[in-house]
């Protein structure tokens, strides 16, 4: 084996573990952190099939007698490789969903969030339409003492009318009797 091949395979063995760490971590960053991240993972990748490029073109120099060992290395490097790019595939795709999720205002598991979320609104409403309720019998009592005290008012103000002719009629009868006094004087 050569020492290429060597050197390559350790460099994809450290490239591939430091993918697969940034890959792990992609779901749980948020905004320009995980886009960074997105940006660094695309470029190892490519990194990484340069690196089996350039292995495989070591594989094909070595003698055919060592060659299918080399060979089914190769293969486990590649579907190494294709799961790591399904692996990030389904890291972008939650972050697409996390990013629509953001801007629709769900979270990660919507129905039983919006189903919270509709239990607390129905809650607010009853609440308040019960406050509404018991404001609208307050003014209605209100409503009803206010009828009650403009009666009373109107009430009253009829007896102060009726005494105030009172006091006129017996002030009239006063003014006549003192006359009718002062003329008996002057008899």
């Amino acid at each position: 084996m050569s020492a290429e091949l060597e050197g390559y395979e350790q460099d994809y063995a450290v490239l591939t573990a430091e993918i697969t760490g940034r890959i792990g971590k992609v779901p749980r960053l948020v905004g320009d952190e995980k886009k960074l991240m997105i940006l660094n993972v695309e470029k190892q990748l490519d990194e990484a099939r340069e690196l089996l490029e350039q292995m495989d073109l070591e594989v094909r120099e070595i003698p055919v007698q060592s060659r299918s060992m080399y060979s089914n290395r190769m293969r486990s490097y590649k579907q190494e490789m294709s799961k790591l790019d399904t692996d990030f595939k389904r890291s972008r795709i939650a972050y697409s969903d996390e990013v629509r999720n953001e801007l629709l205002g769900d979270d990660g598991n919507s129905s039983e969030s919006q189903r919270a979320h509709l239990l607390d609104n129905t809650e607010r409403l009853e609440r308040s339409s019960r406050r509404l309720q018991a404001g609208y019998q307050v003014a209605v009592e209100t409503e009803q003492i206010g009828q009650g005290i403009l009666e009373n008012l109107s009430q009253d103000r009829e007896k102060i009318q009726r005494a105030r002719e009172r006091l006129r009629e017996t002030d009239t009868n006063l003014g006549k009797s003192s006359r009718v006094l002062t003329g008996m004087l002057r008899r």
